[in-house]
């Protein structure tokens, strides 16, 4: 049974100012003193990174496509134990999920999971008594789903916010908050959203900062709090790391040493994949392939998650050691997973600039954008995964490969699409395709022996 006070800040659309009041709002809260539990529903790895800069505690991700709804409460109630209140942020608008499959990855979903009431945070900036209509849509849409507050956020003056509260006021749903136009608090964005937090956390430090001041001025705090702890008692287990991997016919063994990619270059990496790699074994050491000219010290497997190489790409094909030691690893046997960011830097070059060579393969960026849940099933077997191994996935870039020859595909995808994708080739295992090892506690079990092996 889980009781931990908890709120999910969603919004009619994307854009709405979401990420503003969430972030803000958590930082607020953890100044306070209180322990925060940060969460984001669906795929995003950057939100999740503005959360852990907000609380001091790791960003997790709840999303239903990815792993189930069966591991949204479990998941939730791991990343909230011992915390005094969770905060999850809603992902585009409320009531949207996974294309063409009803409610499923929605906001709304998740908070009926969690049984937490929602705030809806509302661009006011050109409307007055329409907000009314629109929060009154939004409430009544499903009976399940509870608005338990609006911020009015984008308010371009007294007068203006004067004419919001007077159109709810007869809309049943308090307002807890307005927030004022603001230009001089701005997250900047690029090709794939917001700059992630590791490659301007200086400057982030401060920004969120701000956006808890701008939280503490406009929104009613207490209101807040009182709204989180009316979500009643969530009846849930907790997921454990250890458990998944006990579970999935693993346990822990050997100590193998698995280098995890990071740095700016590779920020993206969802919190379970470290706790399950650990759980089966692992000896988990983080190195940068901007900064770092070896691997370090004996290193037996290699993960690489997704991140930004494109935006790196000169330095990283500057270091020329570091791109040699992960060649001469590759090309042991040894076990390496890569996703999207990881798949291009194994590649033979990116954008012109030279890459680790693993891969007979050349990337470059693309005008088009490729971007949905996958439906997959591994071709062959790898380090990763059995043939025949079924799992659902995300693509989210804005690069295409040119392959040559020499390996096999790593998936077939099978919704909504079908066609074959990524690299197989003796202990490399490499793909656009992000996924989430919760749902597939295996795979970091099956990784970890190979390494072993």
């Amino acid at each position: 049974m889980v009781s931990v006070p908890r709120l999910v800040i969603a919004a009619p659309a994307s854009g709405s100012g979401k990420t503003t009041v969430a972030t803000g709002l958590m930082a607020l809260l953890a100044a306070r003193g209180l322990a925060v539990s940060p969460h984001k529903v669906g795929p995003d790895y950057i939100d999740a990174g503005y959360h852990a800069l907000a609380t001091g505690r790791p960003g997790r991700n709840l999303d239903a496509y990815l792993c189930g709804t069966e591991l949204i409460g479990p998941l939730f109630a791991h990343g909230a134990a011992g915390c005094d209140v969770a905060l999850v942020e809603g992902v585009m608008g409320l009531y949207d999920g996974a294309a063409g499959q009803g409610e499923l990855a929605s906001t709304a979903q998740v908070a009926k999971l969690l049984r937490a009431p929602v705030v809806l945070v509302v661009d006011a900036s050109s409307q007055s008594r329409s907000v009314a209509a629109l929060v009154h849509g939004f409430a009544s849409w499903d009976p399940e789903v509870r608005i338990g507050g609006v911020i009015l956020n984008k308010v371009g003056s007294d007068r203006h916010e004067a004419l919001l509260r007077e159109a709810l006021d007869e809309s049943g749903v308090p307002v807890l908050g307005a927030l004022r136009r603001a230009t001089e608090i701005e997250t900047p964005s690029r090709h794939l959203g917001l700059v992630p937090v590791a490659e301007r956390r200086a400057e982030a430090v401060d920004v969120v900062r701000g956006l808890a001041e701008r939280v503490r001025v406009g929104c009613d705090v207490e209101g807040l709090l009182r709204l989180a702890r009316s979500a009643p008692p969530l009846e849930a287990g907790v997921w454990d790391a250890g458990s998944a991997v006990r579970e999935a016919g693993g346990g822990a063994r050997g100590g193998p040493v698995v280098a995890v990619a990071g740095g700016a270059a590779f920020t993206f990496s969802y919190t379970e994949h470290v706790e399950l790699l650990r759980a089966a074994g692992a000896d988990v050491v983080v190195f940068d392939p901007l900064r770092d000219e070896r691997l370090p010290p004996g290193t037996r497997g290699m993960v690489i998650g997704g991140g930004f190489p494109e935006v790196y790409a000169a330095e990283l094909g500057a270091n020329e050691p570091l791109r040699k030691a992960v060649a001469e690893l590759a090309r042991s046997g040894a076990p390496v997973a890569a996703e999207c960011a990881g798949l291009l830097y194994l590649a033979r070059s990116l954008d012109g600039a030279p890459m680790c060579g693993v891969l007979d393969a050349d990337a470059r960026m693309s005008e088009r954008l490729t971007l949905g849940y996958r439906e997959a099933v591994a071709v062959g077997d790898s380090v990763l995964a059995a043939a025949g191994t079924r799992l659902r996935g995300h693509e989210f870039h804005r690069t295409v490969l040119e392959p040559g020859a020499g390996a096999a595909p790593a998936w077939g995808l099978v919704r909504p699409e079908r066609r074959v994708e990524g690299f197989v080739q003796r202990g490399v295992h490499a793909s656009y395709l992000h996924t989430h090892w919760a749902a597939a506690p295996a795979m970091a079990q099956r990784f970890v022996e190979r390494c072993v092996a």
